[in-house]
């Protein structure tokens, strides 16, 4: 009998990679695809947004609302990004640019027509600065991205804890304002990467937070 490709798999269990308050977007508890496409192993994928106690990522401004706004005005830019398990770091890369954040529709409508030419870029265009840590000799292999330019703390085969420092928060590859974005595959090959579900320890057990959830770590 062939095997039942569409059977449930366990989530991937894994710690908060920060501290802090930061707002969920891109839930895969809303949908799957998460971030609308299978590519690149994005299946289950949820980004963090670093927010201040009144859930803002920046305070509001006339530039917010019209322009495009330098990264270093949001709360959560240079925040520690951890481990979120132990294991081996597989793959780290840094050395692309923080863009200038977008949170006008004016602004993100022309960024928006760029996204194809981004996912030709391959992995550094679309997650920029990123680290990809592997949980076993097999995987799963646990990718943390958009990190800031210079931040990244590990190199390729570095053996790490869970709640060790791998860089900090940036607004690199394809980003619209500073956050990380957590998702788990079978494989770092990208073109077939196959995306696992993942979950987050909390106080009443391994949950997926709702979209727009602020969580607390």
């Amino acid at each position: 009998m062939a095997p039942d490709t569409h059977a449930p798999v366990d989530p991937v269990v894994l710690a908060y990679p920060f501290s802090g308050h930061w707002r969920a977007r891109n839930s895969p508890a809303r949908r799957v695809p998460s971030h609308g496409s299978h590519l690149m192993g994005t299946t289950y994928a949820v980004d963090f947004i670093p927010v201040d106690g009144r859930g803002r990522s920046a305070p509001w401004s006339w530039r917010a609302a019209l322009a495009t706004e330098e990264p270093e005005g949001f709360v959560g830019f240079g925040a520690d990004i951890l481990a979120p398990c132990a294991g081996r770091v597989v793959v780290a890369h840094d050395g692309e640019v923080d863009h200038e954040a977008r949170r006008s529709q004016l602004t993100l409508l022309p960024y928006m027509l760029g996204q194809a030419r981004r996912a030709r870029g391959g992995a550094p265009a679309v997650a920029g600065n990123h680290v990809v840590v592997s949980g076993g000799p097999h995987g799963p292999y646990v990718l943390l991205a958009h990190l800031r330019r210079g931040s990244v703390r590990v190199g390729v085969g570095d053996e790490v804890r869970e709640g060790d420092l791998l860089g900090t928060c940036g607004n690199s590859g394809n980003s619209t304002q500073p956050h990380v974005h957590v998702q788990a595959t079978d494989t770092t090959a990208w073109e077939r990467a196959r995306g696992l579900p993942i979950a987050f320890r909390g106080p009443d057990g391994p949950t997926m937070p709702a979209e727009s959830e602020v969580v607390t770590a």
